[in-house]
């Protein structure tokens, strides 16, 4: 299965005449990673990655992190880059990715973008608003807030202050809602408001994006549930045990929030069973996976493969030869 709603002649080469970036997408467990490095036997290439859990150093089993042999045999870019008690925005990743194109290309080498955060690909093709960045101390005053009213009472203030924002908002996402208030807090104005006047800015070069999405949604949730089993075969428990000696991490940081590692913090904080977290944490890695193809229906200029076709890398290569020059 194979889709295209764009010119391939028109995808060879971008408006400024330089070859489009291959990007390898699909949901999580389709066989992204083995791709690439088939990729990168092809062709010299460097790998950067689209995924927002694999920032995070010593979160490694949790995030189907690639292992050392595979990090090896290629480079491998924005992996492991940041501690889980920090934080890594769209806008830094489309920073740091539009610098890496730049620097992989000089070097004489293709980027080859790689991933299942969508936004992140959806950052690059389209742009980004231009919003005013993080205020620690606003932030700090929120956080304390929100342990006095909860999160149902930002959102209530929320939707006093800005009321279209708040209802495209959940009442329990606190991370939106305090972004979407510290906004006004900072500058005076609604993010509604903002947002409206505002134009993106798409990135300095285009995607070539070759999709792989399961033909039979039922096979990737079984992929999904045999790779959760064996991340907790080889220890993903005791990884998560090691975060939680830390006193600076805690379940509302978004590397926590992570699919996986929420369920098996609850687990070892005596919420649930062994039995219940396993099957929260596969429900929660299907729902991941069902969010991110709802993503990629809407992305229409991509290529779609089917990631069980035995002879998707195959389909692969022609692809790449139909992206020509880029090989």
């Amino acid at each position: 299965m194979t889709t295209s709603h764009s010119n391939p002649e028109e995808t060879r080469e971008s408006q400024s005449g330089t070859p489009p970036v291959i990007a390898i997408m699909g949901p999580t467990a389709s066989g992204k990673t083995a791709a690439a490095l088939s990729i990168a036997r092809q062709m010299p290439v460097e790998i950067i990655s689209v995924d927002s859990a694999l920032v995070y150093r010593g979160m490694d089993i949790g995030t189907a992190k690639p292992n050392a042999s595979e990090l090896a045999a290629v480079p491998h870019h924005l992996i492991d880059i940041i501690d889980p008690a920090e934080s890594y925005s769209v806008a830094q990743f489309r920073k740091d990715t539009v610098r890496l194109v730049q620097e992989i290309r000089a070097r004489g080498s293709q980027p080859l973008l790689v991933g299942g955060t969508m936004m992140y690909f959806n950052a690059l093709r389209h742009g980004l608003d231009d919003l005013p960045g993080a205020n620690p101390d606003i932030r700090a005053e929120l956080d304390a807030e929100a342990v006095h009213i909860g999160v149902p009472g930002l959102h209530a203030r929320l939707t006093e202050i800005d009321p279209d924002t708040a209802a495209r908002l959940k009442p329990n996402d606190s991370q939106r809602i305090q972004r979407a208030l510290e906004i006004y807090m900072i500058t005076g104005q609604t993010m509604s408001a903002l947002l409206a006047r505002q134009t993106k800015a798409a990135a300095p070069f285009e995607l070539f994006s070759i999709s792989l999405e399961p033909a039979e949604r039922h096979r990737l949730h079984e992929r999904i549930a045999l790779r959760f089993d064996l991340m907790l075969e080889q220890g993903f428990l005791d990884e998560v045990r090691q975060l939680r000696l830390r006193s600076d991490l805690h379940p509302d940081l978004p590397s926590i929030r992570c699919v996986g590692y929420r369920q098996a913090w609850e687990y070892l904080d005596g919420h649930s069973s062994y039995e219940d977290m396993r099957e929260r944490g596969i429900i929660a890695t299907r729902q991941l996976a069902k969010r991110q193809l709802t993503w990629l229906r809407s992305m229409q200029e991509r290529h779609i493969i089917d990631c069980f076709n035995p002879d998707a890398p195959t389909r692969i290569s022609e692809l790449l030869q139909q992206a020509s020059p880029l090989t």
